[in-house]
């Protein structure tokens, strides 16, 4: 029996209590650091059309490539940027430019001005993109980074005058090659969820803005008569230049603002792979490839 027992039973026995020891309290937590105010957003930020178009607004009518990734977007890049009139650049992942309004004094200056965060947002990618436009001597701005599909309304919302063209490819030939592109860090397993993104909000896109919808396999195979098709929706001339895309710089091509592989590098057309038969196709694609035709 130790002596802290023996002390308690007298203790209680004389007066009825026993000794206890008393809990620490522990010190509560400090709140989590605010981010500092580079990083925080002016509240009340609302994604909205420009305030005064005619001085929000460099870029008129500029398009946008939408589509998921290994859809052959860099391909019909290269192709349109061999157009005389038409520029479209490496992917520029604008969307992903933000600002950051780091003293009180400056954001008190953006409201009373009558900016929203998303506002000045805008007018920066709207000026970076004039200004790869404005370099190229070119009038017509088409530019393509897949991920744009994943703000297609903030592009909207941004240019009320942009147009829009949807490249379509078989879904599960964007798995294959999605995975084909890097094997051990594109394991096969992952290939279906990560470009089902891709795909879904390109067909959300595709359902609620006007545009022309283009398809991988058709521009392969006939790439004169889709190329047509194209200029007139943007309303241009047809050149023949278009498709000897390999006479021409365009950038580098390199992983992460493009197509790297050996077939964008030919300098020609290549043929497309062979589309996988219905059995080939796994449960999850069904409904996008019906969608997109591919399956009836």
């Amino acid at each position: 029996m130790s002596w802290k027992y023996r002390a308690n039973a007298t203790l209680e026995g004389l007066t009825g209590y026993t000794l206890t020891r008393r809990l620490r309290k522990e010190p509560p937590k400090p709140p989590p650091p605010k981010p500092p105010l580079e990083l925080q957003r002016l509240p009340g930020d609302t994604v909205r059309p420009p305030v005064d178009p005619v001085h929000d607004r460099l870029l008129r009518e500029p398009a946008f490539l939408l589509s998921s990734v290994r859809s052959g977007s860099t391909l019909l890049r290269v192709m349109l940027n061999s157009h005389s009139q038409v520029h479209s650049p490496i992917e520029t992942h604008f969307r992903r430019i933000t600002i950051g309004l780091g003293t009180d004094p400056v954001r008190q200056a953006m409201e009373a001005l009558g900016h929203t965060h998303s506002d000045i947002e805008h007018i920066v990618w709207d000026r970076m993109l004039h200004r790869e436009l404005t370099r190229s001597g070119k009038p017509v701005l088409v530019e393509k980074t897949p991920s744009n599909v994943f703000v297609w309304r903030r592009l909207a919302t941004c240019w009320p005058d942009a147009r829009f063209i949807f490249l379509l490819r078989h879904p599960m030939s964007i798995v294959q090659s999605w995975h084909e592109a890097d094997p051990e860090k594109r394991p096969m397993e992952e290939a279906v969820p990560r470009t089902m993104s891709y795909m879904t909000y390109l067909e959300e896109a595709r359902t609620h803005l006007d545009g022309l919808t283009m398809r991988y396999e058709d521009l392969v195979a006939d790439p004169e008569a889709e190329l047509r098709r194209l200029c007139l929706f943007l309303g241009l001339e047809w050149e023949p230049g278009m498709l000897t895309y390999g006479n021409k710089d365009h950038g580098g091509f390199v992983k992460g603002i493009g197509d790297w592989r050996d077939k964008i590098r030919t300098g020609t057309v290549v043929a497309g792979r062979p589309l996988p038969t219905p059995d080939e196709v796994p449960e999850a694609l069904h409904e996008i490839c019906r969608k997109w035709e591919y399956l009836s």
